[in-house]
């Protein structure tokens, strides 16, 4: 099967092999998370019937999560030091985003802001909607 095309059996054997259903425990979050990111970290891109299970399971999580998980609201320099942090990744690993060390530093110091360029990058780098990093 290519990308881009749909193939109806091949979406029915995701469905046989795990069921979409409303989450209604810790433990379904759990397992259903499980299957999100192995969809997630299959190499290459996804196809279109995987993308649409991927979808379906994410609308699940985010209907969980919005009844009985507290996430806390962070956004950017506070998000971005909880995605280092989260991570395992240090300022070194921005240095292609802000070019210097010195930059990296002052950005999480609040000493410069981000500028329009940086958050489309950071959104690119760690793959979150750049909406994310703009202040509150």
């Amino acid at each position: 099967m290519t990308l881009g095309t749909r193939n109806n059996n091949a979406y029915i054997e995701l469905l046989k092999t795990f069921p979409p259903r409303p989450i209604t425990s810790h433990e379904e979050f759990i397992a259903t998370q499980k299957v999100i990111d192995s969809l997630i970290d299959k190499e290459g891109q996804l196809t279109c019937d995987e993308q649409d299970y991927l979808n379906i399971l994410g609308t699940l999580v985010y209907e969980y999560e919005e009844k009985h998980v507290d996430i806390p609201r962070i956004y950017g320099i506070d998000l971005l030091k909880t995605l280092l942090s989260d991570l395992n990744l240090s300022a070194k690993d921005l240095i292609h985003i802000f070019h210097t060390e010195s930059n990296v530093s002052d950005v999480l110091n609040g000493k410069i802001d981000l500028t329009i360029e940086d958050i489309d990058k950071l959104a690119k780098f760690f793959k979150i909607s750049p909406i994310a990093f703009l202040k509150k």
